[in-house]
Parts: structure tokens; sequence; C-alpha cells
């Protein structure tokens, strides 16, 4: 049994509102962090939308965009853990989300709880916010 476990960082710029380079950098990161030995690799928030998305988060045609953009990281990481972070539709409003993504499908979601709402953070506008924690094993 390995009682270790090898974490990586992407602390990376991702532009706002550029889904599909942020999706292409995404998977070049994974790769460059499974070739570096890491099991789990962290994204910051809102990785695939790009921080903070703010008005564009309004239209639905680029939330419509989140969904398949994931399902292409879904079909494309495997061999690591990669914990990425995207705005999500639920049935209560939009989400700030950290997906858990594993052999091809998203193996946990956690929902933001605590939304900003001074100075140049306006999250509540966009976001309804989480209920639970999430484990992941």
């Amino acid at each position: 049994m390995n009682d270790t476990l090898r974490l990586a960082l992407a602390q990376h710029d991702f532009p706002v509102g550029a889904l599909a380079r942020n999706a292409d950098k995404i998977l070049n990161l994974v790769e460059q962090a499974k070739a570096a030995g890491a099991e789990v690799l962290l994204f910051p928030e809102l990785a695939l939308s790009g921080y903070p998305p703010e008005d564009l988060l309004l239209r639905p045609a680029f939330v419509a965009q989140v969904e398949p953009a994931l399902q292409h990281l879904c079909a494309s990481i495997s061999g690591i853990a990669a914990v990425v972070g995207c705005p999500l539709p639920s049935p209560e409003g939009l989400r700030n989300a950290a997906v858990v993504i594993a052999d091809g499908a998203v193996r946990a979601t956690y929902f933001k709880q605590w939304l900003p709402n001074y100075s140049v953070f306006d999250e509540k506008r966009y976001f309804v916010p989480g209920e639970d924690a999430t484990v992941v094993e």
C-alpha cells in the first residue's frame, strides 16, 4: 500500500471566456503533471471559464458551452485525478463548482459555499451557494 500522495498545482492564467483554449491548456498541464508523477492535479477556481467570468455567466449560450468542454476534459483525462473549477447549472441556479475528473468521468462535484460579495467580488449576483462538503477517496 502506498501511503503517499503526489499533488501538483496548476497556477496559470486562464483567460475569461476562452473555454476551448482553457480546456486545451488544462489538458496540456494534465500531461505535464502525469509525466512528473503527480496523482492529483489541482486547478484554480473557475479555471475552465476563466476568473471572474462576471456577466458572461448571464448569457445562456456561454453557460451552455461549459458542459461540452467538461465532457471533452473527461474523455481526455485518465491516469490522474484533476480538480477543475467551472460554473455549473443546477436546479437551484448556477453554481461555482470544483469537479474531480478521473478515468473519463466526473467522480465528485463540490459547490462553493461562501460567496464573497464585497469590494471587487459580486459572486452572489451570479451563483447560488453550495450547502454540502465533498469527500473524495
